[in-house]
């Protein structure tokens, strides 16, 4: 164990010695600046992760709670069965077509989940809004708590891969540049290490 931590130990020396800037003269510009992209970027994440996971849950839990307020008008009411249901198994909910009266007294139909072998005429109860269409059941206040503390999670993960991405695309961009640049020295060293004697 001691020993696997001496070795994560000399990696992370080693990779934070080559992202510092030193007077080495075979570290390039190129090398300098990518350097310099990842430390900024490391920054970057570092200052914005916390504020992302701040603003995730503020604007999150903020948005369930309007949902949940608003979801506080729709009610349970029976609705009237219009078709048998045949058995299909333990455990089988059919879709059925019902009836049933919205809160403001007129009257819908539609198609409702039933259990199995319910008779037409029979009632279930189900979910609906202000205007009486289906929903499903109302969320809980727990629900919106939840939601919050997920996206306060999810929100420096997915700034992370935007970070990774960035840096993945000014890697490959500088990495062109490095190779360039070898393929010019090339072509200007390459004719005296391979002339004939």
């Amino acid at each position: 164990m001691g020993r696997q931590l001496a070795v994560v130990a000399a990696w992370a020396v080693r990779a934070v010695r080559g992202l510092w800037p030193d007077r080495n003269p075979l570290r390039r510009t190129v090398d300098r600046a990518e350097a310099a992209v990842v430390a900024g970027l490391a920054a970057a994440f570092l200052a914005a992760a916390p504020l992302a996971a701040v603003a995730a849950g503020h604007y999150t839990y903020g948005y369930a709670s309007r949902t949940a307020y608003v979801q506080r008008a729709w009610r349970q009411v029976p609705a009237k069965l219009l078709t048998t249901i045949p058995a299909f198994g333990y455990g089988y909910q059919a879709i059925v077509r019902a009836r049933w009266t919205a809160p403001d007294g007129t009257r819908r139909t539609g198609m409702v989940p039933a259990p199995p072998v319910a008779p037409a005429g029979g009632t279930v109860m189900v979910w609906v809004d202000a205007a009486g269409r289906l929903t499903g059941p109302p969320s809980l206040p727990s629900q919106a708590r939840n939601q919050a503390v997920a996206a306060a999670i999810l929100a420096p993960l997915v700034l992370a891969m935007i970070v990774l991405c960035a840096g993945q695309l000014a890697h490959g961009a500088l990495e062109q540049r490095r190779l360039a640049a070898w393929d010019a020295e090339w072509r200007a060293t390459g004719p005296r290490w391979t002339r004939q004697r």
